[in-house]
């Protein structure tokens, strides 16, 4: 077992990063631990060169979704640059914020006002806040994941185990104060009647926050549901859309639903790698942010905004959303397809623009971590869910489903014990990701 160029770097970061790094999702644990790349020199289109520039095509996490447009995308580039040349910030303000404002509430036609963050954790926390100084009432339920911030990770304090379907098992929240408990609870998707119960248990229910649709479809009408719910019970509804928002909508999955929220926030992709998070939202409760102090001063630097503006334009006019369902249908498919030649059982889920797939096997972290190396091996960066972007082209597909074919058939011939999945692994085991739980087949 050779450490990687990288490894070697992540393990001097260890020594004076906490955890080495600020992102749980580009820990090179979750992915090969010793033969990760870990760290990247330059990325462009879906390739990404190493520090030993070796070139890997990334059929992975993209910037862990943030690139739907590709890696240093020239068209939004070259538009930012102009910015930079002209100051990226000063003592006034951006216009920018108002025009990206303005082209937001075209989206969003249920929408009137909007606030701007520059991560998703912040949005949500300005939307919580907001939501609050609306209904008066401090308790909030949530379903999905949310954030690192105290008033999402105190959905713990009672159970360690309450936010393991949302975020990962026993998720430490050390830090987070005691005085928080039951303030924030969680329900499960698709589970109408554990919403009622909650909000008939505890008065001080003012606020819903939750993902739009993450890896299953709703059913019986759900989102209807609760919007119907938040009506009768005035409690503010916030749609986290920080994940799904424009790959497979030009704006918010909510929109394929008819089904709209009080607030929406958007994140990752709005600015196709530049940092820039929106909190939009109906007038009468968005002109509450006024009650309470919610300020930052790099939330005004002009570069996210001016990114965010063309990435629009740019999604518009390409309907990049449409790409991303075709390919990610496609992608199912084939995972589908293979699985049945080779007898492997898989659960395939997620968006369309972002399958994921696991082993419904107790192997499934062995054989995900054995796929990781294989296709390393090949220059692809992959496990087992996929960000799409509009720069994956068939040439990259047809490559990763070439090795896969031989992967699946390495794994079968291990499920059917005819090889050992362990005496295939030049690695540790890799750890679990983001709302990844141990298989029991």
């Amino acid at each position: 077992m050779k450490k990687s160029k990288g490894y070697k770097i992540w393990e001097k970061a260890l020594k004076v990063i906490p955890d080495g790094n600020m992102l749980l999702s580009k820990r090179p644990d979750i992915f090969l631990p010793y033969g990760w790349p870990t760290y990247f020199n330059k990325a462009y289109g879906y390739k990404i060169c190493d520090l030993n520039n070796q070139i890997y095509s990334d059929f992975s996490y993209m910037g862990v979704g943030t690139n739907i447009l590709g890696y240093a995308n020239k068209q939004i580039d070259n538009h930012v640059i102009n910015k930079i040349r002209n100051g990226s910030i000063s003592t006034l303000n951006s216009r920018e914020d108002l025009i990206l404002a303005e082209k937001l509430l075209e989206i969003n036609s249920w929408a009137q006002m909007v606030k701007f963050t520059r991560t998703g954790g912040e949005a949500a926390s300005v939307a919580i806040r907001i939501a609050r100084a609306v209904s008066q009432k401090s308790k909030v339920i949530v379903c999905g994941y949310h954030g690192w911030h105290d008033w999402y990770l105190s959905t713990n304090l009672k159970d360690s185990s309450n936010l393991d379907k949302h975020l990962f098992e026993k998720t430490r929240i050390d830090g987070v104060p005691k005085e928080l408990n039951e303030t924030t609870y969680q329900f499960q998707y698709n589970d109408i009647n554990s919403v009622k119960e909650l909000i008939k248990k505890d008065k001080k229910i003012g606020t819903i926050i939750m993902e739009v649709k993450r890896n299953i479809e709703p059913k019986d009408n759900f989102l209807k549901k609760i919007r119907k719910l938040c009506d009768e019970k005035n409690i503010v509804l916030i749609f986290d859309e920080c994940t799904s928002g424009f790959r497979e909508s030009y704006g918010g999955i909510h929109k394929n639903y008819a089904v709209f929220p009080d607030i929406c926030i958007y994140g990752k992709a709005l600015g196709n790698g530049y940092p820039i998070n929106a909190i939009v939202g109906k007038k009468n409760i968005m002109e509450n942010a006024s009650n309470s102090f919610i300020s930052s001063t790099f939330w005004t630097e002009g570069l996210g905004p001016t990114a965010a503006i063309k990435t629009l334009e740019v999604f518009k006019k390409e309907k990049s959303w449409k790409y991303l369902i075709r390919y990610g249908q496609k992608i199912k498919k084939s995972w589908q397809d293979l699985s049945d030649i080779h007898n492997i059982k898989l659960e395939i889920s997620g968006l369309d623009a972002i399958p994921v797939f696991n082993f419904k096997n107790a192997n499934h972290q062995k054989y995900k971590t054995y796929l990781t190396q294989c296709m390393l091996e090949e220059g692809i960066l992959a496990s087992n869910a996929i960000y799409i972007s509009t720069k994956h082209d068939k040439l990259i597909f047809n490559k990763y489903f070439k090795i896969l074919d031989k992967i699946f058939k390495n794994i079968s011939n291990c499920i059917n014990e005819k090889e050992n999945i362990d005496n295939l692994l030049k690695y540790p085991v890799s750890s679990l990701t983001l709302r990844e739980r141990k298989s029991n087949g």
